[in-house]
């Protein structure tokens, strides 16, 4: 089997490296693995001490072979590109391997995160702007695998992202009774962009939500 391309980001620091963690993330439907988005939760990450590899679904790697766009795979297609990559790391001995990503990564990386067949083998899962509901339809709710983590669980939610906003999320039941961890950025919407009237800057809450995603990270690693 070809092995899959990646993109790597590694703690320079080893005073705040002190576990040997690494946390695999997926890109959302819409943006590539080198996104802006991506590349900065990266960084800010390995800057906290968790080591990330980053990469592609198949319809990704299409569109930058050929730049045409494409939608996402349907979601047995990104599973098992999601199993493909834990298996490829999960032979490297990299210690703890976590899983996460953003938006539809994330999601795809949550049912992995409640598949009993990877307990022992994934160690925890961070989503990044969790995909709840369709924009305008909370009567959709995506949480059906939520009662079944086999593992730590972290999602960084902005307050107004229309996926599922606070007051939404803190309503469903299917949620307030998961196991799963919640972190709230004041403001941010699903790409973690704040309000024009807060002073925090875009990339100051990409920062804030890594460092929130490191610490869960090294407290249950």
């Amino acid at each position: 089997m070809t092995a899959i391309r990646v993109f790597e980001n590694r703690p320079e620091n080893k005073i705040t490296c002190t576990k040997n963690i690494t946390l695999i993330l997926a890109h959302g439907a819409g943006a590539a693995a080198d996104s802006k988005f991506m590349e900065s939760m990266a960084i800010s990450l390995a800057l906290g001490g968790v080591a990330t590899v980053r990469f592609e679904f198949p319809y990704m790697e299409k569109r930058r072979a050929d730049g045409r766009k494409r939608p996402p795979d349907r979601q047995p297609v990104l599973l098992a590109r999601y199993r493909q990559i834990i298996q490829q790391l999960g032979a490297q001995e990299r210690g703890e391997l976590w899983i996460g990503g953003k938006s539809m990564g994330g999601r795809i990386a949550s049912i992995l995160a409640a598949d009993p067949e990877l307990s022992g083998t994934v160690d925890g899962c961070v989503c990044f702007g969790y995909p709840f509901h369709p924009p305008g339809r909370p009567d959709r709710w995506r949480v059906e695998h939520f009662d079944r983590f086999h593992c730590p669980v972290l999602i960084v939610q902005g307050t107004r992202d229309p996926f599922g906003k606070k007051g939404e999320v803190q309503a469903c039941d299917s949620v307030s009774a998961s196991t799963c961890r919640i972190n709230w950025l004041e403001g941010g919407n699903h790409d973690f962009q704040p309000l024009a009237s807060q002073r925090e800057t875009p990339e100051q809450m990409i920062d804030s939500a890594a460092r929130a995603a490191a610490a869960f990270i090294l407290e249950n690693g």
